[in-house]
């Protein structure tokens, strides 16, 4: 069993794994849920490509998760391995292009939601091809529980040739994907410390068009939307003239972009993710407050 096909496994009792149906397609990931009572909220994580669900709930250190922390704070999260990534790589070698796994992502979650409360309702939270992934799955959504989109690690134009070939899982160079090495835990870049995964061929060749495809996306979402840059951010344009392009896009919500110092790309594995995912759920509970949802006596 290679790494992009073995399930992620937790890194703590708060946290378990997960295989849900999704269509007939089964999609594997990690979730944590509130101890007691229903959750305020479903937080759905999407990691970037060549990573897997655990990037959400960073080893490196207990403070890096954002799985124990939002359970802790009343919230469920859901974190996917995406289509061609853990359970679902052999039924899906290729991968699946953007559209396709919007659907099957939305599959898994009618899944997990069988029997259970989602709370008042679901926060995207995508990670670079991950909040492509949110974005596209936000400008299709149907149901009324789509409360919010959080978004990092993406843009609409990029700084670097996404398809340059190099050593770092042809995706990109160390300093693309990481930013300053300072950023992480040493612990970050043992053995294990995360897991990885090719990128599947499908999501390859969709990384050119992007740019193309984001004005479209943009227009069609309707609920208020985060986008996050980190300080070293080298695969997107962050500059203030492709800030304003990318805002200007959203002509259906209004779209928020916050700057995360102290970070590079992978922001959740770095140890400003803690500051990062408090940032995430604050989010989240604005995007509650605006749904006239109020916390119970005792929340």
């Amino acid at each position: 069993m290679t790494e992009r096909t073995r399930p992620t496994p937790p890194s703590s009792p708060e946290v378990r794994p997960v295989a849900l149906d999704a269509g007939g397609v089964t999609l594997s990931g990690l979730v944590a849920e509130p101890a007691a009572g229903p959750p305020r909220a479903t937080l759905v994580a999407l990691h970037g490509g060549g990573m897997r669900a655990d990037y959400f709930d960073g080893r490196a250190h207990p403070d890096l998760s954002l799985l124990t922390l939002a359970a802790g704070l009343g919230h469920t999260v859901l974190a996917l391995d995406r289509p061609g990534y853990g359970l679902s790589a052999p039924a899906l070698p290729q991968g699946l292009p953007l559209a396709e796994q919007a659907t099957t992502v939305q599959a898994a979650l009618k899944t997990f939601a069988a029997g259970r409360s989602l709370g008042a309702g679901v926060l995207l939270v995508g990670h670079s091809y991950g909040g492509k992934l949110a974005l596209t799955a936000a400008a299709a959504w149907e149901d009324d529980d789509l409360i919010g989109l959080d978004v990092s690690g993406c843009g609409h134009r990029y700084a670097a040739d996404p398809g340059a070939p190099s050593g770092d899982r042809g995706h990109g160079s160390r300093k693309q994907n990481w930013g300053s090495l300072r950023f992480y835990p040493g612990a970050t870049f043992n053995p294990g410390g995360f897991g990885t995964g090719d990128r599947p061929p499908a999501e390859v060749h969709e990384a050119r068009p992007w740019p193309g495809m984001f004005p479209a996306t943009a227009a069609r979402v309707r609920v208020p939307v985060r986008v996050t840059f980190a300080e070293e951010e080298h695969w997107w344009r962050h500059d203030e003239e492709s800030v304003a392009s990318l805002v200007a896009a959203f002509t259906s919500t209004g779209v928020r972009v916050d700057r995360q110092p102290d970070a590079g790309h992978n922001i959740s594995l770095g140890w400003a993710a803690r500051s990062y995912h408090l940032r995430v759920l604050a989010f989240a509970e604005e995007c509650l407050l605006r749904r006239g949802h109020r916390p119970a006596a005792g929340d």
